[in-house]
């Protein structure tokens, strides 16, 4: 793709937002327009929590325009807020669409299926991310394919599911997510990250970052927390977990479970500004997804793991499909997933041996530099 070309991404979803997916949209646009694109993305009004500039709020170049159309929102009590939620974005899909046309851009780029759908009907340069196989969309994944669109997935099983459905294998490209390495190479020990962010100088730090949801796992470390202060290890004396993350009422519901343990910290939201620092101060990242989901076992493609990668701290994680198209046992630990044995075993041969653990961050951080934002933009326009 000429880098001259006009494209808009249509992200028919609130914006800017605590959510991982907002980062995700933020650094990808970040990366298209550093290459010349001539981008604009395009996002409906929403009510929200999240408040400030969204350039700001992810720290990232002014290189694009950002603009949000007003759109309907509004909320039902009880179920009936689904109708709600379904209806707005329908609404808010077809004014996204018609400024879209309008623009006339060379590309319209999103990872939203209805408004691509609506697209569909009307123009023919459009290409789809996908970050998820859904049956209950094979209707839009039917006019996609028929369409021959082309189709930017985050994992090789998410290639495997949209050919097995019919999509030409030409058409789909696989390209994970990624990383800004500059923001996540703080140049500090981790004695000084403690001090900035509060945390304690003496302890061993077991970190999680990231939402709280049942399928990344988060439980299953506290469980696992659990276990080890229940002097399963000696080495418990000195661990403190941390979990930063979460919406407001999940991280409500977390706290009351993690209830009883002292040695558990429960930090909430942080900006993402702010993440790196916390990462630098642990002694051990933890990626403990469950397989008892197809979007954690198949198509996932963690923000968190290639941060995490770029921190140069030791990682542990879940010997998923999903996760092991990236780390493998050169560069993390990793663990049975939903096993609080083996999760609690792999905490333990960490943080007692530092040289396995340092060898490890390094190897880490060595493969990490093919996951960067700007290659992964490369890669998307090469195939556009």
């Amino acid at each position: 793709m000429n880098s001259s070309k006009k494209l808009i991404y249509i992200a028919n979803l609130r914006l800017p937002t605590e959510k991982a997916y907002g980062i995700q949209i933020a650094k990808t646009c970040e990366a298209f327009s550093n290459l010349g694109i001539n981008l604009t993305v395009v996002a409906p009004y929403r009510i929200s929590k999240v408040k400030g500039d969204f350039f700001d709020y992810y720290s990232i170049k002014r290189n694009f325009k950002f603009k949000k159309l007003f759109s309907p929102d509004f909320y039902l009590p009880g179920k009936l807020n689904i109708i709600a939620f379904g209806l707005k974005n329908f609404i808010s899909a077809i004014i996204l669409s018609i400024y879209a046309i309008a623009r006339k851009p060379d590309i319209i780029y999103s990872r939203d299926e209805l408004p691509l759908f609506l697209l569909s009907f009307f123009r023919n340069n459009l290409v789809f991310e996908a970050h998820r196989f859904s049956n209950s969309r094979k209707f839009f994944y039917r006019r996609f394919k028929n369409k021959n669109f082309k189709v930017v997935v985050i994992t090789k099983h998410l290639k495997d599911d949209f050919i097995k459905f019919g999509f030409k294998p030409e058409n789909i490209l696989v390209a994970p997510d990624g990383v800004d390495l500059a923001e996540f190479d703080v140049d500090m020990p981790k004695e000084e990250a403690r001090v900035k962010t509060g945390l304690p100088p003496d302890r061993k730090i077991v970190m999680y970052t990231g939402h709280l949801f049942e399928w990344k796992g988060a439980h299953t470390l506290l469980e696992a927390a659990r276990l080890i202060f229940n002097d399963r290890f000696l080495i418990s004396k000195n661990i403190l977990f941390v979990f930063v993350g979460g919406t407001e009422y999940d991280v409500e519901k977390f706290r009351k479970k993690a209830e009883g343990l002292d040695d558990v910290l429960i930090l909430g939201h942080k900006p993402h500004k702010d993440i790196p620092l916390f990462l630098k101060a642990a002694d051990v990242l933890v990626l403990p997804n469950s397989t008892k989901e197809e979007i954690s076992r198949s198509y996932t493609s963690p923000l968190k793991l290639f941060e995490y990668m770029a921190s140069g701290r030791p990682i542990m994680a879940s010997a998923l499909p999903s996760i092991i198209e990236i780390l493998n046992d050169k560069n993390s630990v990793l663990v049975k997933p939903d096993d609080l044995d083996d999760l609690t075993g792999g905490i333990e041969k960490l943080l007692n041996n530092n040289l396995l653990g340092e060898e490890l961050a390094k190897k880490a951080r060595e493969d990490v530099e093919n996951y960067t934002w700007t290659k992964r933009a490369e890669k998307v326009l090469r195939f556009i």
